[in-house]
């Protein structure tokens, strides 16, 4: 390193973004993540002991996901290496596999390559890295806020363990951001700031989770607020609602909180009640709520509280959904009153809520194979092991309804679905009955 490189690492260290200085720098220093970090999970024994394997961290952003990257750069004897999906390319992946190559054979170091945002590497891409992962060249950590299963390929995911990152409890972001107001060395603490109470609980509470957005309105409030009389700088919630980025509702001494007002309108459009569900979306509106969040919720109100006893409210929630997004505000309340009032006024059931947790509780209790004649029969082989063998199809039938078996044996005679009386699901509940007329 030269002088001039000496000098621009120790600015940008003085200069960075809060966020970066108070990244943790051992694991004792990180906050949140204790179902994978804890003292006696798999992770936390992993890096401690330097052992560590091909990981992959998944999570929102703000989680920590790079920050646990950096935490096993300070602790691993191995050779660290930090790329970006978004803006690396073949010649950039050739030269690290190239100096891990080196490393491993003249002195035998592990090399340990980080791979922020990897579900932006194409297949080709992360093809690429696979015989260096399995040959042991590479330890491979890639971090990606998609889900894994569907984003990286599954080959590089047989190769790694997958740890899921939560976004931080409102518990946490309180502890950071005490941390970032009142830390002289890598906080704020040097400009003599303080932090009203219930600023830190609007912040910690309104962040989500995220991490990042909280320190980034505590950071913005301590450099564009002016001392007080007294000489400090005072984090008012004021300041805080100014200076946060996701603001997302007025928040009050009163208690009536983002989550609250959310609350309420979901449970007047449960309750079909349209007057309370429409004046909470008024609420939500005026004080700046993304209309991206509220359409989000009314979709999901759509399939869980009404159902298939109106199957058109989910389709009038996705379509109010889809135009909020190409009309913005302040038209876009008009389609969310829209949709509100049809949430509201529709029939409503939660059979396919019930449906669903019942069904997900005996895949988790109850593993079961597949029934040999619903399996495949097209692949090589089948046949011979007595896929397909036996299925009947239901259109050769009376009815267009054959009485075969569906579910595994483990499962036979459970329901899961369960129509209820009201509205459209009246008429499937007759339908089902129907078909299984003797």
């Amino acid at each position: 390193m030269d002088l001039f490189e000496y000098a621009r690492t120790k600015t940008m260290k003085s200069e960075a973004p809060l966020a970066s200085r108070l990244r943790p720098r051992t694991l004792d220093e990180v906050v949140g993540q204790q179902h994978i970090i804890g003292k006696d999970k798999l992770l936390y024994r992993a890096i401690s002991a330097d052992k560590l394997r091909s990981l992959i961290f998944y999570g929102p952003p703000g989680t920590g996901k790079t920050t646990l990257a950096r935490v096993i750069a300070n602790t691993t004897s191995a050779e660290f290496t930090q790329i970006n999906a978004t803006v690396a390319g073949k010649k950039d992946m050739e030269e690290v596999v190239k100096r891990a190559k080196e490393n491993l054979g003249m002195y035998g170091k592990k090399t340990i390559l980080f791979v922020d945002e990897i579900h932006r590497f194409n297949k080709g891409q992360q093809d690429y890295l696979l015989p260096f992962v399995e040959d042991g060249t590479l330890i491979l950590i890639g971090a990606t806020t998609e889900n894994p299963y569907f984003e990286v390929n599954s080959a590089l995911l047989s190769r790694s363990v997958i740890f899921e990152l939560k976004p931080l409890t409102k518990e946490d972001i309180r502890v950071l951001i005490e941390r970032a107001v009142y830390d002289t060395e890598r906080g704020m603490g040097a400009y003599g700031a303080v932090i009203d109470e219930d600023a830190a609980e609007f912040l910690a509470d309104i962040a989500g989770g995220d991490a990042r957005a909280a320190l980034n309105a505590v950071e913005l409030g301590v450099l564009t607020t002016k001392p007080d009389a007294s000489g400090k700088i005072r984090i008012t919630l004021e300041v805080a609602s100014e200076c946060i980025q996701k603001r997302a509702v007025r928040y009050d001494k009163n208690g009536d909180s983002h989550y609250d007002t959310v609350s309420a309108f979901i449970k007047s459009m449960r309750g079909s009640d349209p007057d309370a569900a429409v004046y909470y979306l008024a609420r939500m509106l005026y004080a700046g709520e993304s209309v991206t969040f509220i359409a989000r919720r009314i979709m999901i109100c759509a399939s869980e509280d009404v159902g298939n006893a109106d199957p058109q409210a989910l389709q009038v929630a996705v379509a109010a959904a889809q135009a909020v997004e190409r009309v913005g505000m302040p038209e876009a309340q008009l389609i969310l009153s829209q949709a509100v009032l049809y949430i509201a006024t529709a029939p409503k059931s939660n059979s396919a809520t019930t449906a669903i947790a019942a069904a997900m509780d005996a895949v988790r209790d109850r593993p079961a194979a597949v029934p040999a004649h619903l399996s495949d029969s097209h692949y090589r082989g089948a046949n011979k092991l007595g896929r397909g063998i036996g299925y009947e199809y239901a259109h050769d039938f009376p009815k267009h309804f054959s009485r075969q078996q569906y579910l595994p044996d483990e499962l036979l005679g459970q329901t899961f679905y369960e129509p209820s009386e009201n509205g459209y699901e009246r008429k499937i509940r007759q339908y089902l009955d129907w078909l299984h007329e003797e």
